[in-house]
């Protein structure tokens, strides 16, 4: 009976890794189909010797920088023997992650459950049921961790969860990760190794990714967070406190979080800013006007960082570029973001922002309004 035993485990093994095998051809395919994003140039004529950069990652498949994490949660998950074939995954998330995450889960032929808070985007929650997600809606947004792992566990399904593992399911010495790819498509400008990367955090695994590779490749450009006006990660870095919270749900979707998350590694961060969401939806009509196509709120907060960094090295008389990402596209927020009666009804006053920002990159100074 032993030996029986023994035989059905390693059958049952090797069915495993015959799928595994399979899946893993299935994503790396996908990869090869997915061109790099493109690296955008906007000239500023107030700052003409600083040199920005966008890194479009809106273009994905799925629309958001997201993707990128949904395919190395995906594999990481499978490597670990984690995801199988049949089992139903679940995430924790504010909309775009779980978007990526149905979009591998149908390529995969698995169930996909994401938890989200109710206030998600209508766009969002449209796109993950477009993708072949379920959508599980929560009022308080701090429950969707345990809600997560409790529907994975009820299912006997595996919990992504993107919060703890985005930090290590990247590869963050290379593979045509995220800053391999940017410092790459560096290679030919004017100012080839970027002063500034200027992220948001969101899981902080991009931030985490960015970091480590700035240090391991021994350049010396810094890395600049912009953290939302709701959410523990300034805190956290600020006072060296892991343990930081925030009460209040953050209002710029895919950043900011209620604590500090495990993937975020505050000691790869050479400084964080503090960003009002009046100021981050202001940046963000600001970019999209000058770019003429809109982009999402994440985005805004990125470039509020960055025109943050291009006073800082002009007012030292420092030439030289910096970069930042295009999140995801604005169409998703075109009944919030956009929406100026949305605006009103939360409180939300872009326009001294949006005078000070239309000013700064036509050369006036750089002065941050009050929240």
């Amino acid at each position: 009976m032993e030996g029986s035993r023994g035989f059905a485990a390693a059958s049952a093994a090797g069915v495993d890794r015959a799928w595994a095998c399979r899946a893993i051809s299935l994503l790396e395919a996908e990869g090869r189909r997915s061109a790099d994003t493109h690296l955008i140039s906007l000239p500023f004529s107030g700052l003409p010797d600083q040199s920005f950069y966008f890194k479009d990652e809106s273009a994905h498949p799925t629309g958001s920088l997201k993707h990128r994490l949904a395919r190395s949660l995906f594999l990481y998950g499978i490597c670990n023997g984690k995801i199988t074939e049949g089992v139903t995954l679940t995430e924790a998330s504010s909309g775009s992650t779980a978007v990526s995450e149905a979009y591998y889960a149908r390529l995969l032929g698995l169930q996909f459950i994401a938890v989200l808070p109710a206030t998600t985007s209508p766009r969002k929650i449209e796109a993950i049921t477009q993708q072949g997600g379920q959508c599980h809606l929560v009022e308080d947004a701090s429950t969707i961790y345990e809600e997560a792992a409790r529907l994975a566990r009820d299912s006997g399904g595996h919990y992504l969860d993107q919060f703890t593992y985005a930090e290590r399911a990247t590869d963050w010495r290379g593979n045509n990760n995220i800053a391999e790819s940017i410092f790459r498509q560096m290679e030919s400008e004017p100012h080839c190794i970027p002063s500034w990367i200027v992220m948001g955090a969101g899981t902080g695994g991009t931030s985490a990714t960015i970091g480590r590779y700035i240090r391991y490749r021994s350049y010396p450009t810094q890395l600049c967070v912009a953290d939302v006006e709701h959410s523990a990660f300034y805190e956290g870095w600020a006072t060296g406190n892991p343990d930081a919270t925030c009460d209040c749900p953050t209002r710029i979707e895919g950043v900011g979080r209620p604590r500090v998350e495990k993937s975020f590694v505050p000691e790869v961060v050479d400084q964080m800013i503090k960003v009002p969401d009046a100021a981050s939806l202001a940046a963000m009509r600001v970019l999209s006007q000058r770019l003429s196509r809109r982009v999402g709120g994440s985005t805004g907060t990125n470039f509020y960082g960055m025109c943050w960094a291009a006073a800082q090295m002009r007012n030292a008389g420092q030439a030289g570029s910096l970069v930042t990402l295009i999140c995801d596209s604005g169409e998703r927020y075109a009944d919030t973001y956009y929406n100026d009666a949305w605006l009103a009804a939360k409180g939300l006053d872009i326009a001294p922002h949006v005078a000070m920002l239309e000013a700064f990159l036509d050369g006036g100074p750089f002065v941050p309004a009050a929240r």
